[in-house]
């Protein structure tokens, strides 16, 4: 006997399934989904283009269109794209071809050949910093940038992690400023941490008091919501959200104003300044792994050691 659905159950069926396609998109971040989208489309039109399967794929087309994108890629860009081809082949149920020796052997050739060292932002310091934030007058988009660039700094926050800040996210203390962060690039799950930015020593790059120079400039429009949100050229506060582009805008015109070269210069120039500035001030790498959330010590070194090429540098300590 065949078992046959109501129409309830075939709704019920329907409503879950929907569901599981919603969950599926969840469990990557934005970032990751639109990565794996762009890697899947270039590499099915490759395929298209030169007649073969794009799914399954064979290792040897798959090892042969890494070899001829490394021609103009960098080996992190081929790198985005295998993980986009595996994706697809995993959710299609297929086996995929990436874990070949064919490809592995062909992806390690790559990497030896071009070698792997990845271009990084150039980390603003603290007296770099001074300059970025001097260029910000008492306008509200002025108002806006300073409380932009010294929260980010100080909270050695993410681009994704400012933006995403509400104004109940924000709480005011004696000692300063707590950022409750509910999600972030390494918390896609939400389990949230607090993170503390104290007073500044100086008023005009305290980065408590331009946040609340920020809130008093924009008035009752930023009672809550998005903390931080674009500023028209009238000068009038929108109501939706800043993205995390506009951070990276923000920092290269701020930073071209004061005469930083803004090619060299992101968002995460932010993040990578308060590390940097702070080994270089002696901090202990477990407080600055406390404020930027890092969990790999590795990857925090990469601040460290470029804050401190000079202050712990074995030649000073040679007698030349």
């Amino acid at each position: 006997m065949t078992l046959v659905p109501t129409t309830e159950a075939t709704v019920e069926l329907a409503s879950a399934a929907q569901d599981a396609r919603s969950y599926l998109e969840a469990s990557r971040s934005a970032n990751t989904a639109r990565s794996y989208r762009a890697g899947w489309h270039d590499f099915a039109a490759w395929c298209e283009r030169h007649g073969v399967d794009a799914l399954p794929a064979a290792p040897e087309t798959v090892a042969t269109y890494i070899a001829e994108r490394a021609r103009t890629w960098k080996p992190s860009t081929i790198d985005s794209r295998l993980a986009a081809i595996a994706a697809a082949h995993r959710a299609a149920g297929e086996t995929s071809p990436t874990g070949a020796e064919a490809v592995r052997l062909v992806r390690r050739g790559i990497r030896r050949t071009l070698g792997t060292a990845q271009r990084q932002a150039h980390a603003v310091v603290t007296s770099e910093l001074r300059r970025l934030v001097a260029t910000c007058d008492e306008s509200l988009i002025g108002r806006r940038d300073a409380a932009l660039l010294l929260l980010g700094f100080a909270g050695a926050l993410r681009r994704s992690e400012l933006v995403a800040l509400d104004v109940d996210d924000v709480e005011e203390r004696s000692e300063g400023l707590v950022l409750h962060l509910t999600r972030s690039k390494t918390d896609q799950e939400g389990a949230g941490r607090e993170v503390g930015v104290p007073y500044g020593s100086d008023p005009s790059t305290c980065p408590v008091r331009a946040y609340r120079a920020w809130r008093e400039a924009a008035g009752e429009v930023l009672a809550d919501g998005p903390a931080f949100r674009p500023v028209d050229r009238w000068g009038r506060l929108g109501a939706e959200r800043l993205s995390d582009r506009a951070v990276s805008l923000v920092v290269k015109r701020r930073g071209e104003s004061a005469g930083l070269d803004a090619a060299e210069l992101s968002g995460h120039s932010l993040r990578a300044g308060l590390a940097t500035s702070a080994a270089a001030a002696g901090a202990s790498e477990r407080a600055i792994m406390a404020q930027t959330g890092h969990k790999s010590l590795p990857v925090v070194r990469r601040y460290i050691r470029s804050g401190s090429l000079f202050t712990e540098n074995a030649a000073a300590a040679a007698g030349l």
